[in-house]
Formats: structure tokens, sequence, C-alpha cells
């Protein structure tokens, strides 16, 4: 049997990210075998994230950044079963690994992402490997990405919540950042009111319409009041008629006119492990 030295140990577990244990018995049952030993953990690794597959995996990290000019962003969610592992250095490092491809080749969808590589290993042969190192269920659940003239992101500490939005003109980067945790904060369903889904409108205005019924308001007033708290729901919910965070005193709308009366917010992406 050939001897597992320490620094072999080493050399695997910095290879695969594997704990130290895991790389020695690796080696052992590898006899001494770095390419073999390093199958043996990957193949490991897949076993466990079969056998954990049907696992709820609602924690982890989600990551948001740009390009050099800021002209695009990208978004990810990796999952795992806990909060510790979430925690991890490995766990957020692999993350942003993927977060960086994402962001350099622009997949087109979730599934895309999946299937580039990183120095030669698919993402998707890299995350089911990655249960093997956690001992947890790993998933990556999310992606996406805006292209703007000017894109800023934003992560909560933390890592459970990540924004980012786009805009029509460069503009300060704290007044990007600004509305970027505005949008973390008031969690808006549309940038305006006029880009509400229909069945989202249509569903609040019933919502109004059932709660002013058991209120015991007169029928024929009914419709009215729906159209009331509508209008209110577009308020609360929509980001340009929002009230700033930073300043209550003005909506998003009007901040963003006292820096540029043409400026605009063209696209907004925000994802929470948390709701």
């Amino acid at each position: 049997m050939a001897e597992v030295t320490a620094a072999d140990v080493a050399k695997l577990r910095k290879m695969t990210g594997a704990g130290m244990m895991d790389c020695k018995n690796a080696l052992v049952e590898a006899n001494g075998d770095i390419d073999k030993a390093i199958e043996i953990i990957r193949e490991r690794g897949k076993a466990i994230a079969t056998k954990r597959a049907g696992r709820e995996a609602g924690e982890g990290a989600g990551l948001s950044k740009v390009n050099a000019n800021a002209t695009r962003g990208a978004m990810v969610v990796l999952n795992c079963e806990t909060d510790f592992v979430a925690k991890n250095a490995d766990f957020v490092g692999f993350t942003q690994k993927i977060l960086e491809i994402a962001l350099e080749k622009a997949p087109a969808n979730l599934d895309a992402l999946k299937d580039l590589s990183i120095d030669g290993r698919k993402i998707s042969d890299m995350v089911a490997e990655f249960s093997g190192v956690t001992g947890e269920k790993v998933d990556l659940s999310y992606y996406d990405q805006i292209n703007a003239t000017f894109v800023v992101p934003y992560i909560h500490p933390g890592n459970k919540l990540a924004t980012m939005v786009g805009f029509n003109k460069v503009i300060d980067l704290q007044a990007g950042k600004d509305i970027a945790m505005q949008i973390a904060a008031m969690s808006p369903v549309s940038i305006d009111k006029d880009d509400v889904p229909e069945d989202v409108k249509k569903k609040e205005f019933e919502i109004g319409r059932e709660q002013a019924r058991l209120e015991g308001k007169p029928e024929n007033m009914l419709d009215k009041i729906a159209e009331g708290k509508l209008q209110k729901f577009f308020k609360e919910s929509t980001l340009m008629n929002q009230d700033f965070v930073k300043d209550n005193k003005m909506t998003i709308r009007q901040y963003l006119q006292s820096i540029d009366k043409d400026l605009k917010i063209v696209a907004f992406k925000r994802v929470s492990l948390n709701a």
C-alpha cells in the first residue's frame, strides 16, 4: 500500500475542497493515486447529491455583481440545507465563481449556466460534487441578468438578499445604490403601475372588493372602494411610486427627477432566500 503523506492530503483538499479525512480516505482507497482519489471524491459527491435530492435546501447564498463597465449585471443563488454551510467561505467562494462565469458568458438561462464550465468541469457536475464536500443537498436554483447603460448591484449583509437595477444613464454610484437598497427593503412588484401584470391587478382588485364586502360596505360602493385599494397597492408596491426609504418626503420618481429629469429605471431584479 502506498504511503499517504500530509502533503498529498493537502494537495487533494486544495484540488477538490473536500474535508481532510475525506481526502485521506480517498487516497488510501486509491492507493495514493491523486487522479483516482479525485474521481472517488467526485463520485461520492454525486452519490450524496442523489441521496439527498428530496431534501429541502432553503439556505444558501444570493449574490449579484456587474461587469467592469457596469453595463451588465448578473445574479445567482446557490442553495444548501443549513445556515452553517451557507456561511462557509468555500461555499460562498464557489457561488462567487459561478457568478463570475455567469457575468462573463451571459448565458441565456439557468440551464445554459449549468452547462458552462469552470476549469474544464461542467457547473452542474461541480454543484453535485459539492454535496460531497458539504454533506448536504446543494442546488443552483436561480440566475438572472440585466443589460443597461448603467447597472448597480447590492448584496445585503449575510448573502440572503441581493438586487440589481439598470438605468438609462450613468449616474452617481451612491444614488444607484440607494435605489438598489430601496428594492431590497421594499420589494416592489414592478417599476411602475403600468408594468404590473394584469392578473396581479385583477387579484388585488378582487381582494379589495371582498375586504369591503366583509366590512359591510354597500354593494354599490364595492367597486369604488376596491379601486381605491388598488391605487394604494400601486403606491406601496411599484418602485417609482414608493416613498423613498432615505427620505419619505419624496417618491422614487421625484428622487430620480432631482438627479436628472430624463433618468429612468429600465429594469430591476431582486432575490431573497427568506421570502
